[in-house]
């Protein structure tokens, strides 16, 4: 009987860092410095705080969709713009008439309960945000408020269940291929229901 051979070591593998928050901390720092303005202004402009302002610069921490939106309202960008600085077209050039993207490999990024890929980050001076979301969050207690910015918002489940609270008390429960359409102004959150996290397809608007 042959001996038993020895088991091949295989190496843990070291944790890959997050190129999407490098990614935006990269966007954003381009974005303010095209604008000439001081991380203390951009601050001002946008209600964040400045040091939060500059650890998201340097890719450090996540922060909510509510702080993305309105760091992108005080640069005057969409918020897709902040992971792509290429959406704004060339002096001169014709702005695109369509822009392909794919939820596969759009730029993604985490806020702890919620990840999202953001889609169409190329077309310049978008009216709509639109993302593909997964659903982290099973309880309230997660998030220490809820979500607010201005605008309205269209969410529908591509898979799973999805509860929306808001800050009025209402709450309703979406099933796949399921929608609903409301004020983003009221404070809100999304939790997934179940053993999976739901998957959704969100599009926001300010106007």
């Amino acid at each position: 009987m042959s001996a038993p051979s020895a088991r091949t070591a295989v190496a843990t593998p070291v944790a890959a860092p997050e190129p999407d928050r490098v990614r935006l901390g990269l966007g954003l720092r381009e974005h303010r410095k095209a604008r000439r303005l001081t991380l203390k202004d951009l601050s001002a402009r946008s209600g964040v705080a400045l040091s939060t302002l500059s650890k998201m610069e340097l890719g450090q921490i996540s922060v909510s969709y509510e702080k993305l939106a309105a760091v992108a309202r005080a640069l005057s960008l969409d918020v897709g713009q902040l992971f792509d600085p290429r959406a704004a077209a060339p002096l001169g050039m014709p702005a695109p008439s369509v822009v392909w993207s794919s939820a596969d490999t759009a730029p993604a990024y985490s806020s702890g309960n919620y990840d999202y890929r953001m889609l169409a980050t190329d077309f310049p001076a978008k009216r709509m945000t639109p993302l593909f979301g997964r659903i982290v969050a099973r309880e309230r207690a997660q998030f220490p408020d809820f979500i607010r910015h201005p605008g309205e918002e269209f969410v529908m489940v591509k898979s799973g269940r999805v509860r929306i609270h808001f800050e009025t008390g209402e709450l309703i429960e979406l099933g796949r291929h399921e929608s609903a359409y409301f004020d983003s102004g009221i404070g809100h959150i999304y939790l997934s229901l179940g053993r999976t996290d739901a998957q959704v397809l969100v599009v926001m608007s300010e106007s």
